[in-house]
């Protein structure tokens, strides 16, 4: 979480997985979660569409991204790092 003003603004670290769109990237973020009853770890994989103003970021990169005011229809976030 990052602070900025007086909001909480929360920050994701992800793998860049596609750089086909002009100042658009496709980010995957992983995290663990755990089964409520059995108790079994397992990992749970979402894709961002994020805003990179400069096309610096490439396929396999791994960036952090922070949400952002809608853009568009999809794009909500943008690549801090």
């Amino acid at each position: 979480m990052t602070i900025i003003g007086n909001k909480n603004i929360k920050e994701l670290i992800g793998e860049v997985v596609s750089d086909k769109m002009n100042k658009t990237r496709v980010v995957m973020v992983k995290s663990v979660k755990m089964h409520p009853l059995y108790k079994k770890r397992f990992i749970v994989r979402k894709k961002y569409y994020v805003h990179d103003s400069e096309n610096a970021a490439k396929v396999g990169d791994t960036v952090k991204i922070r949400a952002i005011p809608p853009m568009s229809k999809l794009i909500r976030r943008e690549i801090v790092k």
